[in-house]
């Protein structure tokens, strides 16, 4: 098997200074992670590349969990040979011929990352090319839109051919920036607003509000599928269900009807940050978009953030709609968010919520019903599911896999 080795490259990695080994080391315990079905695979890596070693293995069904891998800015598959002048020339004719070049056009883009090569890239170029052109027939050379490009990258340890780059998930290694909970409705944004965290290398856990008889568990299990397509992206994702109904039915009881999607929020935050604090995660993720809906202006904001301390990260701050929809479209939850199954809050949307709440307004309401006792209700009966794609023991952890 000539092409048996996928090289991949690193993105944002690359500008780290002394903690770059840790996200290194985080992105090898990623790969393999997403590969291990795949048993013949054997992996090295240097200060600016990572390798798999393919023993055989058919390459293409790796090129698309890898793609969703954070970290990698690209990745090929590759021919490996000896850093020595003769076998570079007869794999790179053996790569070329591979590519049925009867009638094609061809260049050769050399690069020589071990500057004691003794042939810098313009040399290597043409000792490559006039080799495959004397071996070949019916090749022409094409040096601005060739059929054919193979790249030549010499390095000290060996050299390496490719003809194509796969683009990667760029972003920063999933687990390298902390933990955070995210708040998964449903809808169409917190999916996205989930998998731009990842991307940022945050790990996530989802918290989702559930108030039976008002959603039914065809809304439950759109959520849980929503956590699914995430995890391609992680391995693995707490699903946190908490009971939210009788906090909810006390809230259109107490609060007036303007400001039961403030109280509805607020009550909602206070929950998320009580198993934020359990987890021991470090901040809450919403799919909040300024100015959106009534809960996402400023004002409202203001209103709802007064209930807690805890870091409120919003990635689709600044987006508008068509921009979400079309993330949530490139990572498949669209057609799932889409599903007429409604969450909470859509069920009890107010007719007029209010656009500008009053902290001290909504204080007043709140100030006379014990709402604490039943939120720490709500988190103690809180299920959690553990999910990888399919629901798996709670004990198992990535490192059980290296």
């Amino acid at each position: 098997m000539l092409y048996d080795h996928i090289l991949i490259r690193f993105g944002e990695i690359s500008t780290k200074g002394r903690n770059r080994k840790q996200f290194i080391t985080k992105l090898k315990r990623n790969i393999r992670f997403i590969l291990k079905d795949f048993q013949n695979l054997t992996y090295s890596s240097t200060r600016d590349r990572f390798y798999i070693t393919l023993n055989g293995q058919d390459p293409e069904p790796l090129v698309a969990p890898l793609k969703k891998v954070f970290g990698i800015q690209s990745f090929s598959v590759a021919a490996k040979c000896k850093s020595e002048m003769n076998e570079i020339k007869e794999t790179a004719l053996q790569a070329v011929r591979s590519q049925n070049p009867e009638g094609k056009t061809f260049k050769v883009s050399a690069k020589r990352a071990d500057k004691t090569f003794p042939l810098d890239s313009t040399k290597l170029n043409y000792e490559i090319g006039r080799h495959i052109l004397v071996n070949t027939n019916h090749l022409k050379v094409d040096v601005h839109h060739p059929d054919i490009n193979l790249r030549v990258e010499v390095r000290k340890e060996a050299a390496y051919l490719t003809f194509h780059d796969h683009i990667g998930a760029a972003g920063l290694p999933a687990g390298t920036s902390g933990r955070a909970m995210l708040m998964l409705s449903g809808g169409i944004d917190s999916p996205v607003a989930g998998y731009l965290s990842l991307k940022r290398g945050l790990e996530i856990e989802v918290v989702h509000f559930f108030s039976p008889p008002y959603t039914n568990e065809r809304a439950k299990q759109k959520v849980i599928d929503l956590t699914k397509q995430l995890t391609p992206y992680c391995g693995t994702i707490n699903l946190h269900i908490v009971p939210f109904t009788k906090i909810q039915e006390l809230i259109q009881k107490q609060v007036p009807e303007n400001y039961t999607m403030t109280s509805t929020r607020r009550m909602m935050l206070q929950i998320t940050d009580m198993i934020r604090e359990k987890q021991q995660a470090l901040a809450i993720i919403t799919g909040e978009s300024l100015g959106q809906v009534a809960s996402q202006t400023l004002d409202s904001m203001y209103a709802i953030n007064e209930v807690t301390s805890t870091p409120i990260l919003r990635p689709l701050i600044t987006m508008d709609k068509l921009e979400i929809i079309d993330i949530a479209k490139t990572i498949d939850t669209y057609g799932i968010s889409s599903r007429p199954y409604e969450d909470c809050c859509t069920i009890f949307t107010p007719a007029a919520p209010k656009t500008k709440p009053k902290r001290e307004k909504i204080n007043r309401f709140e100030s006379f019903v014990d709402f604490d006792s039943l939120l720490k209700e709500a988190v103690e009966q809180t299920e959690m599911i553990e999910i990888t794609g399919q629901i798996r023991p709670q004990h198992t952890e990535i490192e059980d896999l290296l």
